[in-house]
């Protein structure tokens, strides 16, 4: 058979941290924890990924739709421990051959290591292997205490620890890789006789080491896999360590960032060298920057990809792309579907929506672009619109290449621009524009005197 499987165990209700959401969707670094287990585990290929959910079944279940990934669903109704969660999969036991078990609210357990505990599980040929780290304060965790040849002969919680017991630093992270056929014959084995009432997963791994197979243990190389939420604390410092940690990282390779106050990105997000990140700049999602850019300040950038060189000011864009050369903002939008070209310029309190604008365009302040193909070196004036909405559908509106647009047009869409063609200050194009021609489309002045509200407004 040969197969391998994860069973994430996602079930805890997480009331500590006083939600209404399932422990494991709360986010580190806008990514719910249980979003971070899954990647690393995926990263893997197990032949089957199972999450054990609980009572936040359907906002657990939403989340997974939102996913790539192919997953079963176990239920635990009742919460009686790990080892009760895992009984809860048996079915994915009996189809493979190795297993992973992974808590969803540890965040940071990464595919090195986990590979790392897959060959030594192999290799030595053992029914359980856990995977240990060191941290600097091992308090609360329990210890992993080893046997004369260096594998595992129990895990001791602190509350049982002796003295000389919690003076060992190694402990248990609570992911393991178990060999299916023994944990199906230990976990009827379990007992709930402890002060909780529960069933633990520890346990299966003594009922394993006592049946005669061997019990390893394969310590991490990074302290963070152990660490994880039960409290809106230990989230904050979730966020805090990973935010440090994808920040140490690009300015090893190259980004430049002269303060970081409020400075967020994401774990999927990429910056090139020689990129400058000002303050207050958040950066999710999957997001692409290039080299020598300057994002910021008080800027928010989500699932966009960007070219070198690009300037970012006050600037809010989202599922767009901005190619080289573009400077965008300040107070400027990016709404999903726009392209950017080469070298436009978007100037202050513009906005563009699921639009493409051609390269060295200038759209310079006080307008909107929706639904819109606009070509090269187009220049639009202050206050234009693209009127593109009429109550019940969106069209779409065309400009040709160097057309000109005169301050304050409004565009009723559907229509099309010509290329070189102007539109006259204040018009209301309703037409096609021909190339090359000048419209000016304005409404007679009508003259009312004596206006009775300009007297009232003189009196009052």
């Amino acid at each position: 058979m040969n197969k391998t499987a994860c069973i994430v165990l996602a079930a805890g209700d997480g009331k500590r941290m006083k939600s209404i959401k399932p422990k494991v969707l709360m986010e580190v670094l806008f990514k719910p924890m249980l979003g971070w287990v899954l990647d690393s585990a995926e990263k893997l290929s197990p032949d089957e990924i199972c999450v054990v959910v609980g009572n936040g079944e359907d906002k657990i279940g939403a989340y997974l739709e939102t996913r790539d990934g192919k997953y079963t669903v176990a239920r635990q109704t009742v919460r009686l421990g790990t080892g009760h969660a895992v009984m809860q999969a048996e079915n994915v036991l009996k189809n493979c051959e190795n297993v992973l078990v992974l808590c969803g609210d540890a965040p940071f357990m990464d595919e090195e290591t986990m590979r790392a505990a897959l060959k030594m599980h192999l290799e030595k040929g053992c029914g359980a292997t856990v995977i240990a780290a060191t941290p600097d304060n091992p308090f609360g965790y329990g210890r992993i205490v080893r046997d004369e040849n260096g594998d595992l002969l129990k895990i001791v919680e602190q509350k049982d620890a002796t003295i000389a017991e919690q003076h060992i630093k190694e402990i248990n992270s609570g992911a393991y890789w178990f060999n299916s056929k023994d944990l199906l014959e230990a976990l009827p084995k379990l007992s709930d006789s402890n002060a909780s009432k529960e069933y633990y997963l520890t346990d299966a791994v003594a009922l394993i080491r006592g049946s005669g197979r061997r019990t390893a243990v394969c310590t991490a190389a990074h302290k963070a896999v152990v660490l994880g939420a039960n409290t809106r604390n230990d989230l904050y410092c979730l966020n805090s360590f990973a935010r440090m940690a994808v920040i140490g990282d690009l300015l090893q390779k190259g980004v430049e960032f002269p303060c970081l106050d409020g400075v967020i990105i994401g774990m999927d997000v990429t910056v090139g060298q020689d990129t400058v990140i000002l303050p207050n700049t958040i950066i999710r999602g999957k997001c692409t920057i290039g080299c020598g850019c300057e994002i910021g300040p008080n800027s928010l950038i989500e699932d966009t990809v960007i070219g070198d060189g690009v300037v970012l000011n006050n600037v809010q864009a989202n599922r767009s792309t901005v190619d080289s050369g573009a400077t965008v903002g300040p107070f400027a939008q990016l709404r999903p579907g726009s392209h950017i070209g080469y070298e436009v310029k978007i100037g202050n309190f513009v906005e563009v929506k699921n639009s493409d604008i051609g390269a060295k365009t200038s759209i310079a302040h006080l307008t909107y672009v929706g639904d819109s193909d606009v070509g090269e070196g187009v220049n639009f004036g202050c206050g234009c619109v693209t009127a593109n909405y009429d109550g019940i559908q969106k069209f779409r509106t065309k400009i040709g290449n160097n057309a000109f647009i005169g301050c304050n047009t409004n565009l009723i869409a559907p229509v099309e621009v010509g290329e070189n063609a102007s539109t006259g200050a204040g018009s209301t194009i309703t037409r096609n524009v021909p190339p090359n021609s000048l419209v000016v489309e304005r409404a007679e002045p009508k003259v009312v005197h004596n206006w009775e509200k300009n007297k009232m407004r003189k009196r009052k």
